[in-house]
């Protein structure tokens, strides 16, 4: 599954949006995601997304950092149980002619019919959040990155 936005903001700007994990929980909700826990820019960092768990799913998703070139790369592993093979989320930001990035977010090694299962359900939740979500968090940064006051993204409590 393979999806490409493009976003007025340059690419360290996109990239705070993306790494930074008081951030992350602002945009990940429009599709029900989670909030990084333990989540660094180092490769070999394990971490979890925590969200809202359902039945047959625990609510936690298993990560490791697998390779990050920021801000132009962030690539890290993904499991839905500690015993389910790997699959790899990668996010690429490039610079957009005329200023602007666009980001290739792509997460692949999905197998079986329970994979095809999941890549649908994760490609629906991540369309939402990278159309909307993304971008009314990326609306509210700053030209360093920080929320502003007032701004309509902002952390649920």
């Amino acid at each position: 599954m393979k999806i490409v936005r493009d976003y007025p903001q340059p690419p360290q700007i996109v990239w705070r949006a993306l790494t930074d994990p008081t951030l992350v929980p602002l945009w990940t909700s429009t599709g029900q995601g989670g909030r990084p826990e333990g989540f660094r820019t180092e490769v070999g960092t394990r971490f979890r997304y925590i969200g809202k768990p359902f039945p047959g799913w625990d609510g936690v998703v298993r990560c490791e950092v697998l390779a990050v070139d920021g801000p132009r790369l962030l690539r890290y592993d993904w499991r839905n149980k500690e015993t389910d093979e790997p699959t790899v989320v990668t996010n690429v930001l490039e610079d957009l002619p005329g200023g602007g990035t666009r980001l290739t977010w792509e997460h692949t090694g999905f197998r079986g019919v329970e994979g095809m299962v999941m890549s649908k359900l994760l490609g629906r939740v991540r369309r939402k959040m990278l159309a909307e979500g993304l971008p009314a968090v990326l609306d509210d940064l700053d030209q360093d990155g920080n929320l502003r006051p007032g701004g309509a993204a902002r952390p649920k409590r």
